[in-house]
């Protein structure tokens, strides 16, 4: 794959570093706007563009701002005297939507909430900022927790649930927003959540419960519980599965790209019948990590299949009956009715809300549905051990190692990291509207849950928030990135940015993207969890970068520029199809642009970044790589993702 970093990309990300917001003297506080607490600002917005609104704050003191921008993407963030970036907004939003920002500083002084234009979409919108909230931080922290959440605690909002369990005692349980917006239900702690992939944790318990009995072995070949899976000429064992080391391609990846829409209704049986039809893997098992969604839908077929129960059944009676989860279930059918059910939401460009279908009927990787009561007994039985015993508790923390001796920070359905010095067991899930977020401290007896139903949440961010209040005077003051996310931004004075022309080039892994600096030669993909780190040799010369994001991280070499334009478009049309997928792409030039279309999915640009390779525009094919026959002719050509590598289409 090949990522080409263009000047367009990159200098209006840099755009606010070329500034005079980094000064704290009189003349700079004259080139930004004061904001004054419930008076809007509204003013237009053009791509290339930064605009600023200096504030003075008091140590301590809270702050909350709303900025709602139509027409424009708008990239928030507040920056301290020096420059520095300290915090950014809950975005991205898309072009139309309501930004939330908030922020306690540290020290006392000036201030500035900077926006910034994203180079992707319009050229240009109109926004309004509003200071909404300037008050002293709560020192109770339930009022605190109040502020943290401020974003959703309105009328009309989709929003979020939070719990803490401190020495085994639920501590906090709140709930702000709405559960359902149609008849403006509120969200409670009794509201029932779908959490994604914190799923996962409860499926490894039910095969870790299995191998204490003996009912299974986790490094047999799961071709003895699975016979139908094709024989890959390597061994994959249940312990792959486990810790994302099988080299099974991801199933939501091979589905989009065999034309499902997330938003289908999608069951366990379509899912298998999927990866039967695979014959590659995208690694030797056992060589790499690499999260894989199909490996925790297989643990879960294997549970049915060792025990003779639906893994709905069998995970009811066995944890979450016997722990009082009494409102927990895996849901294995889209239609049934589930009360006090939180629905899903996403930001409508239109402006407001709209709902993210979810119609899963799959279970293992997703489906869990929870309640915020549920979920802090669960919590609680990783000190207990009430269920499962003190054993499978432990080994709930086993890392994987990799063949080579690596080990892994991902062990049985949780990662494993510091966060500010502390030891942290942690995980995420998204799927539609729904964001969830268990965080642990085992060594300091605390737990936070959030489960929030709009896309737009970052619940890791607010969970670490919450976390900090009852770990303030045990953390440290170095910030360590966890998830993949770093919760501190620093480093990078915005007076002083490294020149573009160091980074700007050709690099082999796949996409383009838009890049907001983070630190020193370190920056972050707009729009995503991932970021990229640069590498330079010993004369100082850019040869690389390194993405990262939970669950992959990926290097690219640099390479040298390509010419675009000697490409012959129409070599490369024709039908092509993929028996793994058992699905066809159309390739077609139409003006100058190469497009493949599938039936249900529309058509992608295919742009060229060297000879017979090409990335397009959607997530589940970055990169498209030809084969030609030996008189030269186009043949086929084998399509990526960040989850499925490899997979080939054959012309027609």
């Amino acid at each position: 794959m090949q990522f080409a970093l263009k000047p367009s990309s990159l200098s209006a990300a840099l755009a606010l570093c070329a500034g005079v917001l980094c000064s704290d003297d009189a003349s700079a506080q004259a080139q930004s706007r004061q904001l004054v607490l419930n008076e809007p600002v509204r003013r237009q917005l053009v791509t290339g563009d930064r605009h600023a609104y200096s504030i003075r704050l008091d140590a301590g003191q809270f702050l909350f701002a709303t900025v709602d921008h139509r027409g424009i993407d708008v990239y928030v963030s507040i920056l301290d005297s020096s420059g520095e970036v300290v915090t950014t907004g809950e975005g991205p939003t898309g072009a139309n939507g309501l930004e939330y920002v908030s922020f306690v500083p540290e020290t006392s002084g000036w201030y500035w909430i900077a926006l910034l234009p994203r180079v992707r979409g319009p050229e240009a919108g109109v926004y309004t900022i509003t200071l909404e909230r300037l008050e002293f931080t709560e020192t109770d922290f339930e009022q605190r927790i109040d502020q943290i959440f401020a974003a959703w605690d309105r009328p009309g909002s989709p929003g979020a649930a939070v719990a803490v369990v401190q020495n085994g005692e639920v501590v906090q349980s709140r709930g702000y927003g709405l559960a359902q917006m149609e008849y403006e239900i509120p969200i409670e702690p009794s509201s029932v959540f779908h959490v994604a992939s914190v799923s996962k944790q409860f499926t490894a318990f039910a095969v870790l419960m299995l191998a204490a009995e003996g009912r299974l072995s986790l490094d047999e070949n799961i071709r003895v519980y699975l016979p139908e899976l094709p024989d890959y000429g390597h061994t994959i064992t249940i312990r792959h599965l486990l810790h994302h080391t099988s080299g099974l391609r991801d199933q939501w990846s091979l589905l989009a790209m065999a034309g499902w829409r997330m938003d289908d209704v999608i069951t366990r049986d379509q899912i298998l019948r999927l990866v039967v039809r695979q014959r590659e893997l995208n690694f030797e098992p056992g060589t790499e990590y690499l999260y894989s969604n199909t490996g925790f839908t297989l643990l879960a077929e294997i549970v049915e299949r060792v025990t003779g129960q639906l893994f709905r059944a069998w995970t009811e009676q066995h944890i979450f009956a016997p722990l009082g989860m009494e409102n927990t279930h895996f849901h294995d059918d889209h239609r049934t009715i589930v009360p006090n059910r939180a629905y899903s939401y996403q930001s409508d460009p239109a402006g407001g809300f709209k709902k993210a279908v979810l119609s899963y009927a799959n279970v293992g990787a997703t489906s869990l549905f929870t309640t915020l009561d549920d979920l802090t007994k669960w919590a609680a039985n990783f000190e207990t051990g009430d269920i499962g015993g003190p054993d499978i508790v432990r080994r709930m923390r086993s890392r994987g190692v990799l063949n080579n001796g690596d080990t892994l920070d991902y062990a049985m359905g949780q990662a494993i990291g510091s966060y500010r010095g502390l030891l942290a067991l942690y995980h995420a899930g998204a799927d539609a509207g729904y964001r969830a977020y268990l965080l642990r401290f085992p060594l300091h007896r605390l737990s936070v849950v959030v489960m929030a139903n709009l896309a737009s949440i970052d619940a890791g961010r607010l969970a670490r928030q919450v976390a900090e209040l009852y770990l303030d005077n045990q953390i440290v003051a170095a910030i360590p990135s966890i998830d993949g996310a770093v919760t501190g931004i620093g480093a990078t004075g915005v007076g002083d940015p490294t020149p573009i022309n160091d980074y700007l080039g050709d690099y082999d892994i796949g996409g383009g993207a838009t890049l907001v600096p983070i630190s020193s030669d370190r920056y972050l993909v707009d729009g995503t969890q991932q970021y990229i780190q640069f590498s330079r040799d010993v004369s100082g010369t850019v040869f690389e970068l390194r993405v990262e994001e939970p669950g992959s991280l990926l290097t690219a070499r640099r390479v040298e520029a390509f010419d675009a334009t000697a490409v012959r478009l129409e070599e490369y049309e024709g039908t092509f199809y993929a028996e793994e997928l058992d699905a066809t792409y159309r390739l077609e030039v139409k003006r100058d642009t190469l497009l493949a279309s599938h039936l249900r999915l529309g058509s992608m640009t295919l742009v060229p970044l060297r000879r017979d390779y090409f990335v397009t525009n959607q997530w589940f094919i970055r990169g498209i790589r030809f084969d030609r026959d030996n008189s030269g002719q186009v043949t086929g050509f084998v399509a990526s993702n960040a989850r499925v590598r490899g997979l080939r289409f054959v012309r027609r």
